[in-house]
Formats: structure tokens, C-alpha cells, sequence
């Protein structure tokens, strides 16, 4: 088994590193006519063009060097001036535009010996295991198998080893040589250092961006929820208590009826201060756990809902399970309002540092994070953490999938 799982890679290597050749190929007549391109494109608008069919030729190899690498390579920004003349210097100091070129000399010659070496090897084998069927037909010492044949025990016992040798190396070594093409793809076509600090820099700007403006309109709710509710509740009940202030002598009966009235305007009140308090952290995630909470949000819908959390072994932080907890309270109220689904699950896990958490519907579909309140306010509270989150909404029957991901800081 284990030699099939070795050989099966071997095959898939050799064709990832022979479908190398289509852009191996190509990267050779740039090198060639790279010179020329630039010759004649300098001075005038025709850089841009150049560049970008080499960028063409450079997000194929991406792709295809993401089937090995395991994760996609970030194609890097290019420069963009309205001038002609601004653009071409801007192209020539650019660090992108100089490493897709440097990819194009290293893949051009390398990736072109390598496609062809690679299927070579193979034909070798069979070609070793024929040998000993007619060397003899040929004059002795004209044939080889790594060293000359001269007689029958050497025309058995070489081309046997040669196969086995060439077989060994083809499990081994193709899967090593796919790597190092996807390794020398990544270290030239992927974003440098400086280029990933400042994507960082940008997304971090752009987050805290995102955390203030949910920030500020999370205090304007509160205001406005203890302004307009419980604050009118309780100015209420206190006029209420003066009017039977003064009509408690002469008249106990109103002045007992306005206590009453004024007692159930506190509760009411408190109800309301009660939520606003659970909008900022709820309190039952300090009693239960975001376990006990979750399954507390499931059974309280509409429609069945299907909770797999297993016991954790840690708690997180308290902002990242109140986000949690409301990433789930506002995809299972998108669930019951918009999907149409008869059937909801949700799923929460502790994936190293992160904490995941996953609403799949069996609905229509067609969520548009866009278009509505609910999925962008769970993108913003999920970008504030600086989680990620992932909409999966197509329209064929497959429902709506929410995935959050949520760094724990452990």
C-alpha cells in the first residue's frame, strides 16, 4: 500500500513538473525576447503591456505552485501613475516587476531541464528493462545500463540495477523536485518582506478602522437604548411617585394605583437595562460558557438546530466569546428570517490558536454579505479581533455556510 501511496505521488509530481513546460516554455521566448521588449519599449507607453503579459505568465505558475505549496502565492501590487512616462519609471523601480522577470530567466531554463528530465527518467526504466532482450543484436560495448555490456550476466544484472536505481529515484526524487519548483516560485513570485509587512500594515490599519466605527455605533445603540427606553421608563416612574406623593392623604386609593404603576415601569426598566447589559456581554456567558450559551441560542429558534461542541479544554478571551457568541446569535437569526432552511447546524472548535466557528443552513441560499446589516456587522466584529470570516451562499441547494475564525492569543 505503501508503495502505491509512493507511486501515485511520483506520477502526480512528474505531471506537475511536465505541465511546468506551459509556462517554461513561454518564459524562455521572454527571456529571449525580453531585451527587444524593453528596447522597444522604452521611452514609450509599451512597458506597461510587457509587464503586464509577463504578470499573465507569472499568476499561471501561482496557481499552479499553490497545488503544491498547499496555500495560494499573493500576486504583489503594481504600480499605477496616469502618466505613460510616470508608469514606465514607476515599472522599472518596481521590486514585483523584477522578480517576475528573475522567475522568468530561472523557470525558462531550469523549469524547462526539469519538465524534461523528469519524463525522460521514466522512459529510461522500461528502456533498461528491455536491454537485456536484444543487446545481443548490436556489437557488444555499444549498449550501456550505467556501464558497457559486454556479456549475458552483464546484460541481466545492469539494466535490472539501473531500473531499480532509476525507480527508487523517480519515488523519491520527483516529489522533491515538485517542492523545489514550487519553493524557488514562491521566493520569487510571492510578496517579499517588506511588501507582506506593508499588506499587514494596511489590513491592521483597515481593521482598526472597522473595530472604531463598530465601536462608536455600538455606544450610539446603547445611548440610544438607555435614552429612549430605560431612561423614559424611569423618568416615568418618577412622576408617577411624586403624583402619589401628593395624593396620599387626600386620596390613598390613586396614590396606591400610581405606586403600582410606577413599580412596573422600574421593572420594565430593569428588563430593558437587563438588555442592553446582555447586548454588551451577556451574562450567560459568564455562568455557562460559550458552550452552555450556543446550545442556549440553538434551542430557542424556530427550527431545528444541530449544536457539535465538544467540551474545551481552555477558555478564551472574553471578547472573543462574546464575538463568537454573536456571530452565532446573528447567522442563526439570518437562518430563521431570510433562508426558507428547515435545518441549521453549528459547530464551534479550537484549531491551534484559533477558535472556528461554523453555521451551515440547508436553505436557498444566495446571502450577500453586501447587501445586508447582519452578515457585514458579523464581518466587522470578526475584523476587529482580526479574525477572518468566510461566506459560502450559492443558489443551488446547498444552503448558506458561515465560517469565523477568531485568534484566541494561546
Amino acid at each position: 500500500m505503501k508503495i502505491r501511496a509512493l507511486s501515485a505521488r511520483s506520477l502526480r509530481s512528474t505531471w506537475y513538473l511536465f505541465a511546468g513546460l506551459r509556462t517554461a516554455l513561454p518564459a524562455l521566448l521572454g527571456v529571449c525576447l525580453l531585451p527587444l521588449a524593453l528596447l522597444l519599449a522604452f521611452g514609450v507607453p509599451g512597458l506597461p503591456w510587457v509587464a503586464g503579459r509577463i504578470r499573465v505568465l507569472t499568476n499561471i505558475e501561482r496557481r499552479r505552485a499553490a497545488k503544491v505549496l498547499g496555500y495560494p502565492i499573493r500576486e504583489p501590487s503594481t504600480p499605477v501613475a496616469a502618466d505613460p512616462y510616470r508608469q514606465y519609471f514607476a515599472l522599472m523601480r518596481s521590486t514585483s516587476v523584477w522578480r517576475d522577470i528573475a522567475w522568468m530567466i530561472v523557470h525558462g531554463f531550469l523549469g524547462l531541464l526539469i519538465g524534461i528530465v523528469s519524463v525522460e527518467v521514466w522512459i529510461g526504466i522500461p528502456w533498461d528493462l528491455a536491454l537485456p532482450f536484444w543487446w545481443w543484436t548490436v556489437k557488444p560495448g555499444t549498449l550501456g545500463a550505467g556501464a558497457q555490456i559486454y556479456t549475458w550476466p552483464e546484460a541481466i544484472a545492469y539494466p535490472l540495477l539501473m531500473a531499480a536505481g532509476l525507480t527508487a529515484l523517480q519515488l523519491w526524487g520527483q516529489p522533491q523536485l515538485a517542492r523545489f519548483q514550487g519553493w524557488y516560485a514562491k521566493r520569487l513570485l510571492g510578496p517579499t518582506r517588506r511588501t507582506e509587512l506593508a499588506a499587514r500594515v494596511e489590513s491592521l490599519t483597515e481593521t482598526r478602522a472597522q473595530a472604531l466605527e463598530a465601536h462608536g455605533a455600538e455606544l450610539r445603540r446603547i445611548e440610544r437604548d438607555l435614552h429612549d427606553g430605560t431612561q423614559a421608563q424611569l423618568v416615568s416612574a418618577a412622576l408617577r411617585l411624586g403624583l402619589a406623593d401628593q395624593r396620599f392623604d387626600a386620596d390613598p386609593g390613586g396614590a396606591r394605583t400610581l405606586m403600582l404603576d410606577a413599580r412596573a415601569g422600574i421593572e420594565d426598566a430593569l428588563a430593558e437595562l437587563r438588555t442592553v447589559i446582555r447586548g454588551i456581554h451577556p451574562p450567560i456567558l459568564s455562568d455557562r460558557g460559550l458552550p452552555g450559551a450556543v446550545r442556549a441560542l440553538a434551542a430557542g429558534r424556530p427550527m431545528p438546530v444541530t449544536v457539535d461542541i465538544p467540551e474545551p479544554d481552555r477558555r478564551c478571551p472574553a471578547a472573543v466569546e462574546a464575538a463568537a457568541y454573536f456571530v452565532v446569535a446573528e447567522a442563526l437569526t439570518n437562518v430563521a428570517k431570510h433562508s426558507g432552511a428547515a435545518h441549521a447546524w453549528v459547530s464551534l472548535r479550537h484549531d491551534g490558536p484559533y477558535l472556528t466557528v461554523r453555521i451551515r443552513d440547508d436553505g436557498h441560499g444566495g446571502a450577500d454579505p453586501a447587501l445586508g446589516s447582519g452578515l457585514a456587522g458579523i464581518r466587522r466584529r470578526v475584523a476587529a479581533l482580526d479574525g477572518v470570516t468566510r461566506v459560502d451562499s450559492r443558489t443551488d441547494g446547498t444552503g448558506t455556510n458561515v465560517e469565523v475564525e477568531l485568534p484566541c492569543g494561546l
